[in-house]
């Protein structure tokens, strides 16, 4: 581990691409490290590599494997999270986002919309920045989450380990995911859910069947379910399928399923333009996806970008958000992303000033 820590040090420094990621449940560090600072696009997903894509539809950034070195190491070591970090005490902050979950609910009620996703950016001072203890700290606390460590000169530094499944090809067959509702986990008790909550999932559950049809001859829909990602539990549906016959398997159904209503809302494009113009900040790659691509097997296991941060100079940029329906409660609203904060809050606990 040491020897790859040094070569991420190393590649930083040059301002050379790298990233590392592990797979959920896997005891393996997946690493590329580019060899040149071109920025590399993909928009057939023909080469095998690792891509990383924006909220708002554009190509993905690729670190090609034919010009990177791939490394692989074993890493099964586990981090206990902190207690909670107390993650805003910053009234104004609180109030913009009341603000705007009150403004899409309003939306919702006068029919523009199901369901908005609003989001929010939590910048954080750093007293310091240590790479090799964010990447320790980040493999070691989430095993059961898709983590990642990623930099590019065209992106910058980001960082994150995720829940959420986009898409998996193998061949001719697929699988994706609904994700939605979030409750803090206890081991002592089952989460509750909302007929709020329930609702939500059923219109993600919904709205992705539907882009399904387009490029799949068979669907396949699970029961409902839990799902713990870290601290937190969401409700989840599974969708397995296979392609339909000559499909353009993978570029197809990825343009069809991205942005997911989880990530978005429904209708999609309505609530597309409500985030464009009421977030009043970039959502860049938070919400984009991401994950490893392997053309000669038509492979593919992306990932939405939840649960990540951007650093920034001497600061950490924190990315949370919430499915806004008519049932929802501002004051509950902000205290998801509250909870939600905790997820990265506890990879850069050591290295954080005041919060403010």
């Amino acid at each position: 581990m040491n020897t790859l820590l040094v070569k991420v040090r190393e590649h930083h420094a040059l301002g050379l691409p790298f990233v590392l990621y592990g797979l959920p449940e896997s005891d393996e560090i997946v690493a590329l490290f580019q060899n040149d600072q071109r920025t590399y696009a993909t928009r057939d997903y023909a080469e095998d590599g690792f891509v990383l894509a924006p909220f708002v539809s554009a190509d993905p950034i690729i670190i090609p494997e034919k010009h990177s070195e791939r490394v692989v190491i074993p890493y099964s070591e586990k981090i206990e999270r902190q207690s909670l970090i107390p993650a805003s005490k910053d009234s104004r902050e609180k109030q913009d986002y009341l603000s705007l979950v009150s403004k899409a609910r309003k939306s919702i009620l006068e029919g523009t919309h199901s369901k908005i996703v609003t989001s929010r950016r939590k910048s954080v001072g750093l007293s310091h920045f240590n790479l090799s203890e964010l990447v320790l700290r980040l493999f070691g606390l989430y095993p059961n989450a898709f983590r990642y460590v990623w930099f590019h000169p065209q992106s910058g530094f980001w960082c994150g380990a995720t829940p959420e499944v986009l898409l998996k090809t193998r061949g001719k067959e697929f699988s994706t995911m609904a994700l939605a509702g979030t409750s803090r986990f206890s081991e002592d008790e089952k989460p509750s859910w909302t007929q709020k909550e329930i609702d939500e999932q059923k219109w993600v559950v919904d709205a992705i069947a539907d882009k399904l049809q387009s490029a799949a001859s068979v669907v396949r829909v699970s029961k409902l379910k839990n799902h713990r990602a870290g601290s937190l539990v969401h409700l989840r549906t599974d969708f397995t399928g296979i392609f339909k016959k000559n499909g353009n398997n993978l570029t197809a159904l990825v343009h069809s399923l991205h942005p997911t209503p989880a990530v978005c809302g429904t209708p999609e494009k309505r609530a597309k333009q409500f985030i464009i113009q009421n977030e009043n900040y970039d959502r860049t790659y938070y919400t984009g996806f991401l994950g490893p691509i392997k053309a000669l097997t038509n492979e593919a296991t992306l990932f939405v970008n939840l649960r990540c941060l951007q650093i920034v100079n001497n600061e950490a940029n924190l990315f949370v958000g919430g499915g806004i329906t008519a049932d929802s409660v501002p004051d509950a609203e902000w205290k998801e992303t509250q909870n939600k904060l905790q997820t990265m809050l506890q990879v850069i606990a050591p290295m954080l000033s005041n919060i403010d």
